[in-house]
């Protein structure tokens, strides 16, 4: 299993970025998908979840600002990113779970600065 991140890049504050991550040697979809980031100098956080059958959850500090979504017939999950923020500067991390093993994707810079 492989997961390929991509769509980070520059945006100015108040801007928005849709990170993507497609997963690769699976044969059914990944029972739970999620974006996590890390900061320089902080540890990796949870950014948001989303578990097969529609259940979702958020970071409070990208709440109302981020959406998590997947596309399970393309077997890729999305993060849509509105309203950025300075401290949102990161490199993002895909992540999932499939029957048990968890798998990561390489990470995803994504700078907020104007």
């Amino acid at each position: 299993v492989q997961l390929q991140a991509s769509g980070g890049g520059l945006v100015q504050p108040g801007g928005s970025l849709r990170l993507s991550c497609a997963a690769s040697g699976i044969s059914f979809s990944i029972n739970a998908w999620g974006w996590y980031r890390q900061a320089p100098g902080k540890e990796r956080e949870l950014v948001a979840i989303d578990i097969r059958g529609g259940s979702t959850n958020y970071a409070d500090s990208v709440k109302d600002r981020f959406t998590i979504s997947r596309d399970n017939a393309k077997n890729t999950v999305y993060l849509q990113m509105n309203s950025l923020k300075l401290e949102d500067t990161a490199v993002y991390y895909c992540n999932g779970v499939y029957y048990g093993m968890s798998y990561w994707g390489k990470g995803t810079q994504v700078t907020v600065s104007s």
